[in-house]
């Protein structure tokens, strides 16, 4: 302890006057982390999860209040004419937020949402009435007259709460269990009782929720006859403690964690009858050792789909489900050598009919299927992906979708919006204008879309269009003008340069910002931001930078980013470059952007520093330990130290099992190659982590303190998977700066 001690009081030395020179700056367009981590955030007024009403007439958000940006309230506004206007006050109704159960917090934690306030919301299905959860209990707010209800008020939180399709019904799981409230006269029946201890009713899954992209665990039926509800039984799961570390004191938490190659909990899934009250079990299939991976109505909600995945992810095959008796029958099935990629692409038409996509071409496209499994024709095709599924006019059989296309081939820095038909096969055509990056939400009957636009001197703005991409009104514009939180710094933001690399004969993209004054003539520090791993979109693109890359070129770096194989949504051989070896392609590929960078003559090769959080941890670890990156220094942020720490779903998809795939593991357990440091490091991990957990730093510090290699260590109270708060995230960023300026920066020993 004493030697800890010791440098954290040199840290705080070393702190001191880099501290002092930031509060001296005089110049007010230099940004600095005080005014990145403070209120109103610099992004402006930008709207939150964003959503047409069923009927395309109100349009509803979530706003940052003025006053406290970690707070929401739920905002609402006319398609037509009229001003925006705040439907919940969360401060108004719950002045006194308290604590959130320990299951809500690590649902939250799993949908990654770090704000309190109104987090989430829901639309019944004829669009009278949006649902909102609020800080454990439950509110309903009706359109006609903008009066809200609580209809909530306990000791326990309610956590995913829904309206029923027609609106009639709200029902919430609390204390394990499923409970439905009759809106027409309050009254609460619990649809099941015996949910407690290691069985949970109606809630995802953790491995559902960290990582199949599924954060519910009942769907209502239509008519509103049936729910669909999964039973958890978690009692084959794997005993972990966790130590849960905060300011106050420590406890021990015996986390049920599913390993990689270890158990995973049992889930179930049953039909509830609202009409005659029985329940009936569905027919998964004699094998238990699945995944539940998602569920979905027919429009007539006479039968249910059930996507069920193999336990090894090879095979996804689509159930056809009676919702009367529970049997089922296999109608579809997608296969792969590596493995299954799972999507909310799958919609089903009044006809009978649903669409589904399938990577199966090797990019991800959009078919149309009949009721009994049959592929009447492609939707889509080219060599570029779809991303996303995002709406349907069935009455004009146009299909809308996401992807990042340009002339029938893919441009991963850009997003748009297309449309293409159900009829037949043609090329897709643009609904927004290229050059940035679009997201939308498309109204049930795909007459009207949100459109989220952004690009590099464009902060995300949200508007109302037309099916056609007419212009309608904006819900959030977020000018750039002199009333804009960011515009006092503008004047000195860097618009980045992109540019590709070959590798393995795939096209890597990157970008690159250089500080403000910039003069080629002068060599620089770069810092390289990464993330590097599978299953997120890519970081390189045309869209409005973070504030936190403004407070490196601030601080004299230039920023470089590189969108290695196996990270982004692209082709199906691009992503599974990394299968059963992650840990390698990435690094190569890194290593071939350092090798570009030592090619630019304002680019100082002795130094280059990384920088990454999770995966991007795990990867700059992987970098500071190859010794063709050459790094001199490298921040970790929570990273997987050893993969067959980490859990089965995310693991097992690229990596197989610890048992069938020794050689994999072994070479990505970064402990092995710490005696191959190139540089300084800085290890950051939040104490109360239940995703990454915090093995996997102890790991590394036990490893390098064995061997006598000093580090840099800063660790977090009471975080889990990432640091929140303006407070936290401003000593944070202090810190990074800090230690950049003493190894690579000013005060770094190379720049003398």
């Amino acid at each position: 302890m004493p030697n800890n001690l010791l440098a954290s009081s040199l840290f705080l030395a070393a702190l001191s006057p880099f501290t002092a020179v930031m509060a001296q700056t005089v110049d007010p367009a230099i940004l600095t982390p005080e005014r990145v981590f403070a209120n109103p955030s610099l992004a402006g007024p930008v709207a939150r999860g964003v959503s047409l009403s069923p009927d395309g007439e109100l349009v509803a958000f979530l706003r940052s209040r003025q006053d406290d940006v970690d707070v929401l309230d739920l905002w609402a506004a006319p398609t037509g004419d009229g001003e925006p206007f705040k439907l919940i006050d969360a401060r108004a109704l719950v002045p006194d937020a308290g604590e959130l159960s320990e299951a809500e917090k690590a649902r939250r934690e799993r949908m990654r949402i770090s704000q309190r306030g109104v987090v989430e919301y829901s639309w019944d299905e004829q669009g009278r009435y949006i649902l909102a959860p609020l800080e454990g209990d439950i509110f309903l707010a009706s359109r006609e007259g903008g009066v809200v209800r609580r209809l909530t008020e306990t000791v326990a939180d309610e956590i995913d709460a829904k309206v029923s399709p027609r609106g009639n019904f709200v029902s919430f799981v609390r204390d394990q269990d499923l409970v439905v409230l009759d809106l027409n006269g309050d009254q609460e029946t619990a649809v099941t009782t015996d949910g407690d201890g290691l069985i949970t009713w109606a809630t995802a899954e953790f491995i559902a929720q960290e990582e199949m992209d599924r954060d519910t665990g009942y769907w209502w039926s239509p008519d509103e006859r049936y729910i669909a509800l999964q039973r958890t039984d978690e009692s084959t799961v794997d005993i972990i403690p966790r130590l849960d570390i905060t300011g106050g004191g420590a406890r021990v938490i015996e986390q049920r964690y599913p390993r990689a190659g270890r158990p995973n909990a049992v889930v179930e899934l049953y039909v509830h009858d609202r009409q005659s009250g029985g329940r009936t079990k569905v027919d998964l299939g004699e094998n238990t050792d699945i995944y539940l991976a998602r569920v979905n109505w027919s429009a007539d909600g006479r039968t249910m789909y059930v996507q069920r995945q193999s336990r090894d992810q090879k095979t996804l095959d689509l159930l056809s489900v009676d919702p009367a008796t529970g049997v089922s029958r296999v109608i579809s099935t997608q296969r792969s050598d590596a493995w299954v990629a799972l999507t909310n692409d799958f919609r089903a038409l009044n006809n009978g009919d649903f669409i589904w996509s399938s990577e199966e071409s090797g990019w991800r496209h959009l078919y149309l299927y009949n009721r009994e499994g049959r592929r009447l024709r492609a939707i889509t095709r080219g060599d570029w992906p779809v991303k996303s599924l995002d709406g349907v006019n069935q009455a004009t059989g146009e299909v809308f979708f996401t992807a990042s296309m340009r002339d029938g081939r893919e441009e991963p820095i850009e997003q748009q919006l297309f449309r293409a038909s159900l009829r037949r096969t043609t090329v897709p055509v643009a609904v927004t204008p290229e050059g940035g990056w679009w997201s939308a939400s498309v109204n049930k009957t795909g007459t009207a879309f949100v459109g989220n636009y952004t690009d590099l001197s464009t902060p995300t703005q949200s508007g109302l269009y037309r099916a056609d991409g007419t212009f309608v009104r904006w819900i959030e514009e977020n000018r750039l003008d002199a009333d804009h939180p960011m515009y006092p710094y503008v004047s000195r933001r860097q618009t980045p340069t992109f540019g590709t690399l070959e590798s393995e004969g795939e096209t890597l993209v990157w970008q690159m910002t250089t500080p403000p004054g910039f003069d080629p003539s002068k060599t620089y520090p770069v810092v390289m931001q990464v993330y590097g791993g599978p299953g997120v979109g890519g970081g390189v693109r045309k869209s409005w930078q973070p504030a936190t890359s403004q407070l490196l070129t601030e601080a004299g770096y230039i920023v470089f980013r590189l969108d290695n194989r196996g990270e982004g949504d692209r082709s199906a051989a691009f992503k599974q470059a990394l299968y059963l070896k992650m840990g390698q392609p990435e690094i190569t590929d890194q290593v071939l952007a350092a090798d570009y960078l030592r090619t630019l003559p304002f680019v100082d090769d002795d130094r280059i520093a990384a920088m990454g959080w999770s995966y991007g941890g795990f990867m700059t670890l992987h970098m500071l330990t190859e010794p063709e990156m050459g790094l001199a220094s490298a921040i970790s942020g929570a990273p997987v130290t050893d993969w067959s720490l980490y859990d089965t779903h995310y693991t097992e998809r690229y990596m197989s099992t610890p048992q069938a795939n020794a050689e994999g593991y072994a070479a990505s357990d970064v402990v092995d190659h710490l005696d191959k440091l190139t540089g300084r490091l800085l290890l950051l991990h939040g104490m109360a982590d239940d995703n990454v957990i915090f093995e996997n730093a102890t790991r590394v510090i036990d490893a390098l303190q064995s061997r006598s290699v000093p580090f840099e260590m800063m660790l977090y109270p009471g975080q889990r998977h990432g640091v929140r708060g303006n407070e936290r995230q401003l000593q944070q960023w202090r810190t990074y700066l800090d230690f950049l300026d003493r190894t690579v920066g000013s005060r770094s020993p190379a720049a003398d």
